[in-house]
């Protein structure tokens, strides 16, 4: 049920994270006004703007002007609902699950806006040393690993440090939003452990560079072409969630190490 559940809200979140994606860039509120038609420029119905359900029903097109309505509020929204199933799947009731669904839903929204207009806002990143610091100290009272708290405040910085460098000794290479973000990520890496730290922070690179070379080889893109860095950021990050412990034992064992605790 827990599961379901979560699901449920992400979708509903989802929702919300569409209109972020939209005015943040565009420095608008996210609150004010309603949503509306871009092309008549009609506010939404109520039950036309029910998460998926709507769009299904209106066949992806505006009541009023029969204007198209893009698939990816639908993905965005399933997406967020299928990270917050499977973050409450993973970790269960418990302390730690509101600072991972905030993870997840920040992830989709700065995700989806780095690919848009290749910035990650600061309006979404700076507020997260402030949020993922409180959940995560909530997740160490309730389960009294207080080490985890200190060990993510250095995973914090390391990350941050790490990309401080790549940006200063390649300009261009990175952008400065990629640097704050990363100092976001160390903090969870970290406190989820070392082994998630490392793999988290490896799996950025490696799944970033595996689609850059595709970019290369299947489409337009050439070597001079910005690609945002933030979504491998985000995808390594979760990825290091589910599979870090198991990915940096099974690394050690090639070498005949014993896996780290």
């Amino acid at each position: 049920m827990l599961t379901i559940t979560a699901g449920l809200l992400g979708i509903l979140i989802g929702s919300f994270l569409n209109v972020v994606v939209h005015r943040v860039p565009l420095g608008r509120s996210v609150v004010a006004p309603a949503s509306r038609c871009p092309g008549c420029d009609t506010p939404l119905l109520r039950r036309d703007n029910v998460p998926v359900l709507s769009w299904l029903a209106l066949r992806g097109r505006c009541r009023h002007c029969a204007r198209p309505i893009s698939p990816r509020y639908v993905v965005v929204e399933l997406l967020t609902g299928a990270l917050f199933a499977a973050v409450a799947w993973l970790v269960g009731w418990s302390w730690v699950l509101p600072a991972h669904l905030y993870l997840a839903a920040i992830a989709v929204a700065l995700a989806a806006i780095d690919l848009d207009v290749k910035r990650l806002p600061d309006v979404i990143v700076l507020p997260s040393y402030v949020v993922a610091p409180v959940l995560l100290a909530v997740a160490s009272a309730g389960t009294g690993e207080w080490s985890a708290l200190g060990r993510a405040a250095l995973g914090g910085l390391a990350l941050w440090g790490f990309y401080y460098a790549l940006y200063r000794v390649k300009p261009g290479g990175m952008g400065f939003g990629d640097v704050k973000l990363a100092g976001v990520l160390g903090l969870y890496l970290a406190w989820w452990g070392w082994p998630q730290f490392l793999v988290g922070a490896f799996l950025a690179f490696l799944v970033g560079g595996v689609v850059s070379v595709a970019l290369l080889l299947f489409s337009d893109a050439g070597r001079k072409t910005r690609i945002p860095f933030g979504p491998y950021m985000l995808a390594g990050a979760l990825a290091a969630l589910f599979t870090g412990a198991d990915l940096a034992g099974w690394y050690l064992q090639i070498f005949g190490l014993s896996p780290v605790a």
